[in-house]
């Protein structure tokens, strides 16, 4: 039983305490004046007269009972008037029976009273306005004028792409500056953090939804200022062969060996391997001869090279090279290379006379280069016979005979080598490149990587 009681006390003691709260506290006096009555009243109703919203509020005071009667347009307002009236001296109760008000004219015209007094105010703030935007456009067209001139921004930036990113800093600058002027006239210079803050954020918001696009955006200013090729160089990105024609703000353009446009995003070029055909002048060609088992290798590979160095448009330095790459089925891998200057030797003309003048000179000299043999079995598993001695005997060449590699190229009328096929590409590039319109942020006159 003592037990639940003190459940009971516990479960009540927050609702005494706060009953509590709501009412006056102190002693009672035993003397009951109707002048202290009329005393409290009149307190009351001065100091409800000089607060807002508590106009329809009746206030009667009985033996030190305070009893409030009316509508306030908001409940907070009516709650708030227990701890109000409770620091009156003489109080001893309140009996708060003030409601909220439902009526619609009371409740809009406060409302109608605020908009006419902030217009009234928005007037007034009207010619301080004016002057700050006025500043702000000042400022601001002050600065697009600057940005707008050519110089110094194309002298100090290495292109046109370059020169036109240090405008949009400058016309940001300017943006900003005025903005800042503009609030200061204002005296509304806090605004400013919770403007930036909100750029700050809708930019980070925007950088994570186009990131691709700012990838792309920073490799080509990269690009642009490191330029690891030139137009009409013959480049490979990706496996992408082709001769440059330009580098826009978005993609690398090359022509390739076909005619065609080939498009690449300078994000991916910026992180590709680039092979560059044409940085140096001196190109290497090679290609492919098949002996018969049995050559005498070294006068093979003495004739290839005494081949390759009676050409004349290949380079003696750096010098030609021959050597034996592989056994194959029916032949002797040997590899030829030579040299020759690009600029003024075509690569694929070279090597293909390369070739015609090296199958001469072999054949002159009665070195076979066989086609592959194979060797068949039937089912049921017996091998036809082969027409000579063995699978060696079969694969074995003749002797070479010596010859003169000097003589051979002359017998065999070297054709003439020259670069009109990739003068050819140099013209369309060069066609291409000659309408202004399109941007290009390429020159030739840059410093090299």
């Amino acid at each position: 039983m003592l037990r639940l009681l003190l459940l009971v006390f516990c479960l009540s003691l927050p609702l005494i305490l706060h009953a509590q709260g709501d009412q006056p506290s102190g002693t009672i006096t035993v003397e009951d004046s109707a002048e202290n009555d009329a005393a409290i009243a009149t307190r009351i109703r001065d100091i409800l007269g000089e607060l807002e919203g508590y106009d329809d509020i009746s206030v009667t005071v009985s033996s030190g009972i305070v009893t409030l009667r009316g509508t306030t347009l908001d409940a907070s307002k009516a709650a708030d008037l227990n701890e109000l009236v409770g620091r009156v001296e003489g109080v001893v109760a309140i009996e708060n029976n003030v409601t909220e008000s439902t009526e619609v004219m009371e409740r809009l015209n406060p409302a109608v009273e605020r908009f006419i007094a902030r217009f009234w105010q928005i007037l007034a703030f009207t010619p301080l306005a004016l002057i700050a935007i006025g500043v702000f456009l000042a400022i601001v067209l002050f600065g697009f004028f600057i940005a707008r001139r050519k110089q110094p921004w194309n002298r100090l930036a290495p292109n046109a792409f370059i020169a036109d990113i240090y405008r949009q800093i400058i016309r940001l600058g300017f943006i900003v500056g005025g903005l800042v002027v503009a609030l200061d006239i204002l005296n509304a210079t806090a605004l400013l953090g919770g403007i930036l803050g909100a750029a700050g954020i809708v930019g980070l918001a925007i950088g994570f939804a186009v990131r691709d696009t700012v990838e792309n955006f920073i490799a080509s200013i990269m690009l642009s200022i490191r330029q690891p090729f030139r137009p009409n160089d013959a480049i490979e990105i990706n496996g992408d062969e082709g001769k440059v024609i330009r580098l826009t703000s978005r993609a690398t353009i090359l022509l390739s060996f076909d005619g065609n446009h080939i498009r690449i995003p300078n994000s991916t070029v910026f992180k590709s391997r680039i092979l560059n055909y044409s940085r140096n002048p001196e190109r290497r060609f090679s290609f492919e001869l098949g002996p018969a088992y049995g050559t005498d290798m070294a006068l093979a590979e003495q004739l290839a090279l005494d081949t390759m160095n009676a050409l004349p448009f290949v380079l003696q330095s750096p010098a030609p090279a021959v050597w034996i790459t592989e056994l194959g089925g029916s032949s002797i891998g040997l590899r030829v290379t030579a040299w020759i200057d690009q600029r003024e030797t075509g690569l694929v003309s070279a090597k293909s006379e390369a070739i015609r003048v090296a199958l001469a000179a072999f054949d002159a000299a009665g070195i076979e280069m066989p086609e592959p043999t194979y060797r068949l079995i039937t089912q049921g598993g017996a091998a036809p016979e082969l027409p000579t001695g063995g699978p060696r005997e079969a694969r074995t060449a003749p002797p070479a005979q010596p010859v003169d590699a000097a003589q051979v190229v002359e017998d065999a009328g070297v054709q003439v080598v020259d670069t009109s096929q990739d003068k050819a590409l140099e013209k369309l590039v060069d066609d291409e490149r000659a309408d202004r319109e399109r941007p290009d942020l390429l020159r030739r006159e840059a410093a090299e990587e």
